[in-house]
């Protein structure tokens, strides 16, 4: 009978055999890894053979490496409202609900909510408290903004740790704000230092060594957090009076715009609100309404940038809580102009 090396038990087929030994050769030696080296295989069809068909493994293969990663589904509060997790200086580690929506192809908007809107409230507050003692009272919250929204700006495009960046763009901040003081509060010393830290932001770009499309990001990046940090020294270049109808008006659209209402209604109630309160602390007239309705406007824009696109509990309590009232500050001070 014939030797085969792959035996197989099933039919009449006999078991394998150890094969003879060569002459000359001790037959007491045994090979510690004979087992190891002969495998059987079982030639009978089961029921799952017979009922699943056979699946290539190239095909499994190529079938499950374009599958995203599933993630485990996120709890909810006892208040019904998504949980973030805590906010940390190296980000958010799982994946958000804004990116899985991104993924699912929905809108990954998620508005910051009551608590950062009455942090905007307060914040508002000290700037229309500020503007009322004097000029350097007005520069301590004044700085706190700024602080905020360069960090807030970075964590919002999903940079961080980017401290490079946010340093460059709070010092561009300062910078503007002494040139303020400087020149007795003259405008031209926000447009000559967003100038200059244009400029400085593309040298520093251009002696980074990565990715072209990594470099440009990083680059408009960098000039848009300093850019809204340099632009709400506009507070500063405004009048007291301006400041503080300003100021109220965004603290006022932002907590009523947070209040639980469709988006559309929020908004238009947030608008009247702020066109309401600027009348009453403008002095009952329509120049304050119009001031305080302009800054709302503004303010409900950068209420929308903070909600889009990576929002988390540090974006909501950054970006969330400054971009607001950054984007007012230019607003207030051309607005004043416009109406003298």
């Amino acid at each position: 009978m014939t030797n085969q090396p792959y035996g197989s038990y099933g039919g009449g087929q006999e078991p394998y055999q150890q094969p003879q030994a060569w002459p000359g050769q001790q037959q007491g030696y045994d090979d510690p890894y004979a087992d190891q080296q002969y495998t059987q295989q079982w030639q009978g069809q089961t029921w799952e053979t017979q009922m699943q068909p056979p699946v290539a493994a190239s095909a499994v293969v190529e079938e499950t490496s374009y599958l995203p990663p599933q993630q485990a589904p996120v709890p909810e509060g006892v208040s019904g409202e998504p949980e973030y997790g805590p906010a940390t200086l190296a980000g958010n580690s799982r994946v958000t609900d804004a990116q899985r929506a991104r993924a699912e192809g929905r809108s990954p908007v998620i508005e910051p909510g009551m608590q950062p809107a009455v942090l905007t409230a307060l914040l508002g507050a000290l700037l229309a408290g500020g503007a009322a003692l004097g000029t350097y009272a007005l520069l301590v919250p004044l700085v706190v903004l700024q602080g905020l929204t360069a960090a807030g700006w970075f964590r919002l495009n999903g940079m961080w740790p980017a401290r490079q960046g946010i340093a460059l763009g709070f010092v561009g901040a300062l910078v503007a704000d002494v040139a303020l003081l400087v020149s007795d509060r003259s405008p031209g010393a926000i447009l000559g230092t967003l100038g200059v830290w244009v400029l400085l932001s593309l040298v520093l770009q251009l002696r980074s060594h990565a990715d072209p499309d990594e470099r440009m990001y990083g680059l408009m990046a960098t000039v848009a957090a300093a850019a809204l940090a340099i632009t709400a020294g506009g507070y500063l270049a405004a009048d007291a009076d301006a400041v503080t109808v300003g100021a109220v008006a965004v603290a006022v659209a932002m907590v009523a715009r947070a209040l639980p209402l469709p988006t559309a209604a929020s908004v238009l109630v947030a608008l009247v609100a702020a066109a309401g309160a600027g009348f009453a602390v403008g002095g009952m007239e329509a120049s304050g309404a119009g001031l305080g309705a302009g800054a709302a406007v503004c303010a409900l824009i950068g209420h929308r940038v903070a909600s889009y696109d990576y929002p988390s509990r540090f974006v909501h309590f950054t970006a969330g809580v400054a971009l607001p009232l950054a984007a007012a500050g230019p607003a207030v001070y051309v607005l004043t102009r416009i109406a003298t």
